[in-house]
């Protein structure tokens, strides 16, 4: 799983099918979240992306996330599906198979 940044997200979502999780270390379903993302990612590899809303307001902002967690899944750097709240590991498998 990859910790992103200002710098870094746009690579990231860049390149093939990945999910963003939108999140933040106070909030406790995100917690829960990432304990289901490490176990994808432990299975599929660097499809995974973590960025902290706190750290990257302006990400948050510009791609109109206001509810934690959001996982945003992207292909080539466009947003093809979103999901808002803590969501299982099948739903994740699948939104990354497309």
């Amino acid at each position: 799983m990859q910790h992103l940044d200002n710098s870094t997200f746009k690579g990231f979502i860049s390149g093939g099918r990945v999910i963003v999780d939108f999140w933040a270390t106070w909030c406790g379903p995100c917690r829960m979240q990432g304990k289901i993302l490490e176990e994808i990612d432990a299975e599929l590899g660097s499809q995974i992306g973590k960025l902290d809303v706190d750290d990257a307001q302006q990400l948050a902002v510009e791609y109109g996330v206001d509810t934690i967690p959001t996982l945003i899944v992207f292909e080539n750097g466009q947003e093809v599906d979103r999901m808002i709240g803590v969501q299982n590991a099948d739903t994740l498998r699948k939104a990354l198979k497309g």
